[in-house]
């Protein structure tokens, strides 16, 4: 039995669920710390606390705060669809499925930013 080549797998909806999943893993990974030390540094000082609320009102930043939601979405409905992967039976509408996590992302991320502005 012959692999296929690499380059074929990769053009399938559950790899690019695979691959957004991961990145948007990583990306909260990344983001976290940061967060967790604004917080702790706006729990010091309420002056300073208003100063990082009030920087947090800059179009730019709802607007990346909106892309975190939508990657935070977007890793919850992957694992969710892993999940269902791994304990449910195979079904051919894996690529339904991963249409519906993408979309479902989609749609949290423009809930909170229509509700930010």
């Amino acid at each position: 039995m012959t692999a296929r080549p690499t380059r074929l797998r990769h053009n399938h909806a559950t790899y690019w669920a695979y691959l957004v999943h991961r990145l948007s893993g990583l990306a909260l990974v990344l983001f976290l710390p940061f967060h967790f030390l604004f917080l702790a540094s706006g729990l010091e000082d309420t002056a300073r606390m208003d100063g990082l609320l009030h920087w947090t009102e800059n179009p730019m930043i709802k607007l990346a705060e909106g892309g975190l939601v939508i990657l935070l979405a977007a890793h919850l409905t992957g694992g969710l669809r892993l999940l269902a992967v791994e304990f449910l039976p195979w079904r051919d509408g894996q690529k339904t499925l991963v249409s519906l996590a993408a979309g479902a992302s989609l749609a949290m991320g423009l809930v909170f930013l229509f509700n930010a502005y």
